[in-house]
């Protein structure tokens, strides 16, 4: 794959056999980052389980400490009754069967996060073959299944990330944007790296994490040491 010259300058202050600490590789990151936007920064973490199985399985979600940068438009189902505290929390679209049609006969999909609560979850299943495919189904795990809305709405608008393994047993997420700078951004990995220590299966042997990575959005990887986190 050809890169283009300004990845190629940024290559070159990039020691690929080396494992930098989280705060000097994102400072790299960020460095490197010549967009003409405000790129988001990711992480890529290679974990030693294999999601094939049930009791290896690494899911979770966590309210990152700086947010994500992002304003990420939230869809609620709830019965009438909880309706103003959702919108009130910040909701972009609330209803029940009327946004269930929306999506079924419309194809609308003008969401990035779909929560629930629990009462809903039957009329919601229905939607599982679409919203299930784009990573949207609501899930309690990740927070998006809770009796209270309202706080499931505040905590995705505050920046909460759900974290899920891949079928190549790699975890993907954002952590935020380059003009967070390298501190914040340290804040937010670290919050990440110890939720997924704390999910660690007890079915995984070995070593946990095989690898991790940072990059911005048109930037180089850069590998980055876990020992801190001790598996």
């Amino acid at each position: 794959m050809k890169h283009g010259k300004k990845y190629n300058n940024a290559a070159k202050n990039i020691d690929k056999t080396k494992q930098y600490d989280s705060k000097d590789a994102l400072a790299l990151a960020c460095t490197g980052a010549t967009a003409k936007f405000d790129e988001t920064v990711e992480v890529h973490i290679r974990l030693g389980v294999d999601s094939r199985h049930a009791d290896q399985q690494v899911r979770g979600a966590v309210v990152l400490p700086n947010g994500t940068g992002r304003n990420v438009r939230v869809l609620v189902f709830c019965k009438e009754d909880k309706r103003d505290a959702a919108l009130a929390a910040g909701a972009d679209y609330v209803g029940a069967e009327d946004m269930a049609e929306r999506i079924q006969k419309e194809g609308w999909m003008d969401f990035e996060v779909v929560i629930a609560s629990p009462d809903m979850m039957g009329l919601v299943g229905r939607l599982g073959k679409i919203l299930g495919p784009r990573g949207l189904m609501p899930n309690p795990k990740a927070g998006t299944v809770s009796p209270d809305v309202a706080k499931a709405v505040s905590e995705a608008k505050a920046g909460k990330i759900e974290y899920r393994l891949d079928k190549t047993n790699i975890i993907h997420c954002p952590i935020g944007k380059v003009s967070f700078g390298a501190d914040k951004l340290e804040e937010n990995f670290d919050t990440l790296l110890t939720a997924v220590t704390k999910a660690k299966p007890a079915a995984a042997k070995g070593a946990y994490f095989r690898s991790c990575t940072v990059a911005s959005t048109m930037g180089v990887g850069i590998p980055v040491s876990t020992i801190k986190y001790g598996v």
